[in-house]
């Protein structure tokens, strides 16, 4: 018989769990290095019982950047067969979770599908669901609707869950009293904003949190506290809504690491540059050390069709200030759901803010692939530097495509390449330029 109930507390109890070992290894930890982060709730190992395919990750500042990939279906989207090819084409581009943000027909079925076929953590966000589970609209849903929900996707095997815990019926009046250009930009933050003003009660993930909590000791999910209020624009970024959520997703982590519940916390949204290393110690010091995960943040507004660019800008500064997870941003972001070509761009923008990250970090073995870059391009090595390359096909075609001359040199330099006059010149050769 298991004798824990969640990571956190198998970790608390000096048990080393086969997550636990596998994370470390990844890592290039030792079990007794990566322990005592786990039980301290900085390092998270998402790992529902349930999920029987799963490959585990650690999340943590101190471990490499983790990328998360937002996916599902939708109305005007609805092909299961379609979403399930994204699904695994993202988890073999790198990505390290799935969120599965379905919003139409049989969700229940491709959530189990996903937690049976799929190795990366999966991620849900139960607000969504309730309405299409319940076939109900939002006004028709009671507080118990919506906690039966979160128990449905704990049982279906789901990692982690999002849950906008820390809006209260205090914010309706900030919100209709205050100044903000985008008000509430999140999409499971606007649903319980609208269900407590249609309803007259308290949020019930907040109401109710010791009784989720109970439910997510029960299946070990790490739950996501949302940033309901995080900002949509730049105008918005670190106001008082903002950061009073933030002070509320503080305490609500300590009442969850009481009950050896793993707690990861959401952050902006959007943000100008200068502002995302403030937040990212603002949120360390509330929350006490917790995991940060961000969607970007995106540092301009105005670039639709480029925000998997906006977003890796601020991602790579965040996660370089100490975010340890980074959600994905697609060039359709604000304009459609993204295509899998969509998908393969925001997830190698992504990783390549990650990385940057992570060698800013000092991450354990960061910087070796770029090392290794370098003399594969000293040498001429071009099946080295693919073996590099984040997006290897891409960088294969390009040189394909514009073919050199000469295979020591590319296209643009020819025999003016500084690389083939520096060996040259270094090992006493004639530098031919002509």
């Amino acid at each position: 018989m298991r004798r824990y109930a969640t990571q956190m507390e198998a970790a608390r109890k000096g048990i080393i769990t086969e997550e636990l070992r596998e994370v470390a290894e990844k890592e290039r930890m030792t079990v007794e290095e990566l322990m005592p982060l786990v039980a301290a709730g900085k390092v998270v190992i998402c790992a529902n019982k349930n999920h029987k395919a799963l490959a585990p990750e650690g999340i943590g500042s101190m471990l490499k950047t983790k990328i998360n990939v937002n996916l599902g279906v939708s109305r005007d989207c609805r092909d299961y067969d379609l979403e399930m090819k994204k699904v695994m084409a993202a988890v073999n581009m790198g990505a390290h979770a799935i969120m599965d943000l379905s919003s139409h027909g049989d969700t229940s079925h491709f959530r189990r599908r996903l937690t049976a076929e799929c190795p990366a953590l999966i991620g849900t966000v139960p607000v969504y669901d309730a309405v299409i589970h319940y076939q109900r609209d939002l006004d028709q849903l009671t507080a118990r609707d919506l906690i039966e929900v979160v128990r449905l996707h704990a049982e279906d095997g789901v990692d982690f869950i999002t849950l906008h815990c820390g809006i209260t019926r205090k914010t309706i009046e900030q919100i209709k009293q205050g100044n903000r250009k985008m008000n509430i930009v999140s999409r499971g933050g606007s649903l319980i904003f609208a269900w407590m003003c249609m309803t007259g009660a308290e949020n019930p993930f907040y109401e109710y949190y010791d009784e989720i909590l109970e439910i997510c000791s029960e299946h070990d999910v790490t739950i996501s506290l949302g940033d309901a209020c995080r900002p949509g624009c730049l105008a918005d970024a670190s106001d008082v809504l903002q950061i009073e959520e933030l002070v509320c997703l503080g305490e609500l982590t300590k009442r969850a690491w009481e009950k050896n519940v793993q707690i990861m916390v959401e952050g902006p949204g959007h943000m100008p540059i200068d502002q995302i290393a403030a937040n990212v110690k603002i949120q360390q010091t509330i929350c006490e050390g917790a995991p940060f995960y961000v969607l970007g943040p995106l540092v301009t507004d105005i670039a639709p069709g480029y925000d998997h660019i906006t977003a890796a800008i601020g991602g790579a500064l965040a996660a370089a200030a100490g975010v340890a997870f980074l959600c994905y941003v697609t060039p359709a972001e604000h304009l459609a759901l993204p295509n899998l070509d969509d998908v393969k761009q925001g997830i190698v923008a992504a990783k390549i803010a990650a990385h940057a990250a992570d060698i800013a970090k000092g991450v354990r073995g960061a910087r070796e692939v770029d090392d290794r870059m370098a003399e594969a391009r000293r040498d001429f090595d071009w099946e080295a530097q693919w073996e590099c390359a984040i997006d290897p096909e891409t960088a294969k075609t390009i040189r394909a495509s514009r073919k050199p001359e000469l295979e020591d040199s590319c296209s643009m330099c020819g025999k003016f390449c500084a690389i083939r006059s520096m060996n040259k010149a270094l090992s006493g050769e004639y530098v031919d330029v002509l």
